[in-house]
């Protein structure tokens, strides 16, 4: 399991772990919980390029629809083939096998700390 308390967040309830130039995203556990069952996920396609604060995918579930936002302008150099097969892996391991998109980005925008997330959740 991941160290949420090490992640950034962004108000629309991502998480961003950031490695280098690289920032793995996902949604977070509050999210898959307010979504419901996930039971279809769309990506970006691996090559290409986002902007930060844009729609780039879709989660979908029993209850509602929910939109992906890339936190960060870049290149998508990887998608989770697993969360495509099986979508469930968003609301079983949202902060670990659950992750979506890996973007290459050049500048990292400011995010929320977990303190900031948690206060913004009511946490």
């Amino acid at each position: 399991m991941t160290d949420t308390s090490k992640l950034q967040y962004t108000a629309e309830h991502e998480w961003v772990l950031v490695e280098g130039n690289v920032a793995t995203v996902g949604i977070t556990a509050y999210a898959a919980e307010k979504l419901g069952d996930v039971v279809f996920v769309e990506l970006p396609d691996v090559g290409s390029t986002v902007a930060g604060g844009t729609v780039v995918g879709e989660i979908e579930s029993t209850k509602s629809v929910g939109e992906l936002f890339a936190p960060v302008n870049g290149t998508v150099t990887a998608t989770n083939d697993a969360v495509v097969d099986s979508p469930e892996l968003v609301n079983s391991d949202p902060f670990g096998e659950g992750w979506l998109i890996r973007v290459e980005f050049e500048t990292l925008p400011t995010l929320l700390t977990f303190a900031e997330y948690s206060a913004l959740i009511g946490e």
